[in-house]
């Protein structure tokens, strides 16, 4: 299977939820997506209701989102700490390649990133290039 190449660091599209770009670090280390959000509201029938943070410095750049919430799922962060956090599903478009993957919703606030990129949804598609950002180019 053809692997494509991508940095540490990349811009993803999320084209359910009408975003189209967004800063994402690619972690091999962490299993599963995350990405920033606020304003988290559960609604009837297991659907969330949140706003996506689009960009660490203009705060006011944010997309209202309504999802199902796949289950809460138990996550250990890279300094120990267990949280709980709201699992969902949606469509990533990364460089060329476009597929279904599962994201936790997180407060990323002191992150550099606001989205998180895990081991499941770089597998069987892509191979990570570590010391080079921004190489699979705009999603398409």
């Amino acid at each position: 299977m053809d692997r494509h190449f991508v940095g540490w660091r990349e811009r993803v599209s999320l084209p359910e939820w009408g975003i189209e770009s967004i800063v994402a670090k690619v972690d091999s280390g962490a299993l599963t997506s995350s990405i920033h959000i606020e304003n988290l509201v559960e609604l009837p029938e297991g659907r969330i209701r949140f706003d996506v943070v689009l960009s660490r410095s203009e705060h006011h750049q944010r997309v209202s989102v309504e999802a199902v919430c796949l289950k809460m799922r138990r996550v250990r962060s890279s300094n120990g700490h267990v949280s709980v956090r709201p699992l969902v599903e949606t469509t990533m478009r990364m460089g060329a390649v476009t597929k279904k993957i599962q994201l936790t919703l997180v407060g990323r606030e002191k992150m550099k990133s606001r989205m998180l990129v895990g081991r499941q949804a770089l597998s069987d598609d892509f191979a990570v290039v570590c010391d080079q950002a921004f190489i699979a180019g705009q999603p398409r």
